[in-house]
């Protein structure tokens, strides 16, 4: 079972993707993972990509594309996986069927956690975070215990500044104007599946098995 999961910053694909992968045991590829893997192993994919990301530049699309390639051809793959971010854009959706077409794969399902903008702003200038633990919170479905305290080791919580409402409109501009392509990109395809992120989580996930199937 092949899955690229879709969605706005914000939308709660990454968390859906995980429970994804437990529960069909299939590994959760994520771009920056990769990325992270490459360049600690010292492998060439990496080395390139090390030579971009030092720069500040993006890492090109075709060199992104060889690096999940190379991911998804690893033995842990053969029954499935699922891609969270990536891909992000036409071109790099373009590059991944033609490779999988090379090795006589192709995508499976294409999955669309749909949140309004209003609801994605309101949801992330509620998250608060520890910069000393790593923990986070909610101030309304999660709050700590004690307002603007870590519960774990009483450090002062944060709005960090991705999660600010005018940082959050801007992530979301680039992802109507790059991403949202892809949503009618596998509609065409026919294997475009959506479902109603604004419900809690566990409901989004039963409605993301229902369409897998259990």
């Amino acid at each position: 079972m092949k899955i690229i999961m879709l969605g706005a910053p914000g939308a709660g694909k990454g968390t859906q993707a995980k429970q994804i992968a437990g529960k069909y045991e299939i590994p959760h590829i994520s771009t920056g993972d990769i990325f992270r893997a490459n360049i600690k192993n010292g492998t060439e994919l990496g080395k390139k990509a090390k030579e971009y990301m030092d720069q500040g530049l993006l890492v090109p699309d075709e060199l992104t594309c060889d690096l999940v390639m190379d991911r998804i051809q690893q033995d842990d793959c053969k029954n499935g996986f699922v891609l969270d971010g990536f891909p992000r854009t036409i071109p790099q959706a373009e590059a991944l069927d033609a490779a999988l077409t090379k090795i006589g794969q192709k995508m499976d399902y294409a999955i669309d956690v749909d949140v309004p903008d209003e609801n994605i702003v309101n949801r992330m200038s509620g998250r608060r975070a520890c910069l000393d633990c790593g923990a986070t919170y909610h101030i309304v479905s999660l709050p700590p215990k004690t307002e603007g305290k870590c519960d774990h080791c009483g450090s002062d919580l944060v709005l960090r500044e991705d999660d600010k409402p005018e940082t959050v409109q801007k992530r979301l501009t680039v992802y109507h104007d790059k991403t949202q392509p892809l949503i009618d990109y596998y509609k065409n395809q026919g294997i475009l599946k959506s479902v109603d992120g604004t419900q809690p989580m566990e409901a989004v996930f039963t409605a993301i098995t229902d369409i897998l199937g259990a």
